[in-house]
């Protein structure tokens, strides 16, 4: 936030401007709604892979405190040298596509941490489920019906609308949204492989319900 926040102030000094441009404060602000969603819903986090398979070591501290603040700041970065004028359509369009990503991306991580913390709480008696040998359950209903990892699809298109002020000029601004695309095509892969040992039949029965992994009909 405060790297984003000092981009913008760059730009309005490089780019001799009195206020920061509509892209600069479209990246900005999606930004700072992320972040601030991410510490409301600060316990949804610990039911997260990250921290429940991976556990805290290098990777989780070097990515949390080097990786994601110098990477997640690419397109503000961009737009201090590289002017993206956009249009009063263009810009309802991608704030559209942000709110979309983000209710998909918070709906569906509450309704699995809720289902986590409490598969029998009253006001998820609507919610379809397969049970497994571990004694756990799975969802195969609700936004976890539609595709198997629907928090990637809203996460992926927030990531779209971070780039999109960005324009098309420059591979720089993008390259967070193709490296997100390929981190969690892999995460997805490596979780099929950890849930097909650990739930066995369960699994197989799970994966012909919720066909489709990230995007409905497509993948």
């Amino acid at each position: 936030v405060l790297i984003n926040f000092s981009m913008a102030l760059a730009e309005m000094e490089r780019q001799q401007l009195d206020a920061p441009s509509a892209s600069m404060l479209l990246v900005n602000l999606f930004q700072l709604l992320y972040v601030l969603d991410g510490l409301w819903n600060e316990e949804a986090i610990l039911t997260t892979m990250d921290l429940m398979h991976d556990g805290f070591g290098f990777m989780l501290a070097f990515g949390d405190l080097v990786w994601v603040p110098f990477t997640y700041s690419l397109q503000a970065f961009y737009l201090v040298d590289h002017p993206s004028p956009l249009s009063p359509a263009a810009i309802s369009a991608i704030v559209a596509l942000k709110a979309v990503g983000f209710y998909i991306f918070r709906k569906s991580n509450s309704e699995k941490n809720a289902f986590r913390r409490n598969p029998a709480d009253p006001r998820l008696a609507h919610l379809k489920s397969i049970p497994t040998a571990t004694g756990k359950s799975l969802l195969v209903s609700g936004w976890w019906g539609v595709v198997r990892h629907p928090n990637y699809l809203g996460d992926l298109l927030m990531a779209l609308a971070w780039s999109l002020p960005c324009g098309f000029q420059h591979l720089l601004p993008w390259y967070y949204m193709i490296y997100f695309l390929i981190l969690l095509v892999h995460r997805d892969s490596r979780d099929m492989s950890e849930c097909r040992r650990k739930y066995g039949r369960a699994w197989e029965e799970y994966c012909r319900t919720v066909r489709f992994r990230l995007v409905p009909h497509l993948y």
